[in-house]
């Protein structure tokens, strides 16, 4: 018999649905449709029955439904870098638009770039028995998730692959978007492009890396390695970095952010440097537009990384058993002004 459990600040037993028929003065299978959102149900009865859930101060209890439709809590997890970065908060919106359309709630955790934190948000939310799991890796070796997958749990790797294991992945073409940077600042004549990037051992950071030392190469611009800065971007990091590119009698004429942290860092600490470097960010970011001048991004869909993550993730928790998969997304250059500054 499905069973209503206490609301917050109410009686701690648990009333069946003969409690709510009885106030209600309705049939158990009237209460049922009522609680379960089903039709046929007249106005004025629903709410009669609805009254009567809010006396006797109880709600459903979702354990039962979500068993008897073969899903667990009705929940997915979400393991991400930080929720307050406006890059991820994007990214999860996507994901919960995708879960409401399929009847489920995200939990959600930022794991600090940490692997351990990771580890531990994650059979977290498996010890809670989510239906799957979306997760922003932040450490390379992932083996203690195998277990939760041959179990019958689903993860999906968003934005960085899995380390060590074979996983669904969505990610963006990070190589692609900054070779198109090189190439764009190379056309407006600058020979001194530097890349200044979030650490070293994150993937994105590493893949961007790349693309810049192929962008180079195919710009017939020479590379520098005094010219690459990879580390944490905190405001003081950014201004040091950008200090030792300006500095010297060849200095840096464009700097390429290496994501849209570096980037507001990074327009700090330009604030009052004349004549100004070239600049053009990774990941586009709010007001972009409106500042002076503009900031020139290599943009991609936040929001179709999300959701093409969480589809992926539901096509698995409903059945779908083909080999894993590995999806890339496009990227594009928008000038706005920022990136355009001749040499």
């Amino acid at each position: 018999m499905t069973t209503l459990s206490p609301g917050p600040g109410k009686a701690s037993r648990r009333a069946t649905m003969n409690d709510v028929a009885r106030l209600a003065g309705v049939s158990i299978k009237t209460v049922s449709r009522v609680v379960n959102n089903e039709p046929a149900v007249h106005p004025e009865t629903a709410e009669r029955v609805l009254a009567a859930i809010d006396e006797l101060g109880f709600r459903r209890n979702l354990g039962a439904r979500n068993l008897r439709r073969g899903s667990t809590t009705g929940t997915i997890g979400l393991v991400v870098e930080d929720v307050g970065n406006p890059f991820y908060s994007e990214l999860t919106r996507a994901a919960e638009k995708v879960a409401t359309a399929f009847g489920r709630h995200v939990l959600s955790g930022s794991s600090e770039e940490d692997s351990d934190r990771e580890r531990e948000l994650a059979l977290e939310f498996c010890a809670r028995r989510v239906d799957g799991l979306l997760i922003v890796p932040a450490g390379t070796q992932h083996g203690y998730l195998l277990p939760e997958m041959h179990a019958g749990t689903p993860v999906v790797f968003v934005d960085r692959p899995a380390g060590d294991i074979a996983a669904d992945t969505v990610l963006v073409d990070n190589l692609g978007g900054t070779v198109e940077a090189v190439a764009h600042l190379a056309r407006q004549g600058h020979r001194r492009i530097a890349f200044l990037g979030d650490r070293p051992d994150i993937y994105t950071a590493a893949e961007r890396l790349r693309g810049y030392r192929e962008g180079c190469a195919r710009a017939g611009v020479r590379f520098d390695e005094r010219l690459a800065i990879l580390r944490p971007p905190t405001r003081q990091s950014v201004a040091d970095a950008v200090a030792r590119l300006l500095a010297g009698p060849d200095p840096a004429t464009a700097i390429i952010a290496g994501n849209n942290r570096v980037t507001v860092h990074l327009l700090r600490a330009l604030a009052h440097v004349t004549p100004r470097p070239a600049v053009v960010g990774f990941d586009d970011f709010e007001l972009a537009d409106l500042l002076d001048p503009p900031v020139t991004v290599v943009a991609h869909d936040v929001s179709r990384l999300g959701s093409a993550a969480a589809e992926l993730l539901f096509a698995r928790i409903n059945g779908d058993a083909s080999a894993p998969r590995k999806v890339v997304l496009p990227v594009h250059l928008v000038p706005r002004g920022s990136g355009e500054v001749a040499p």
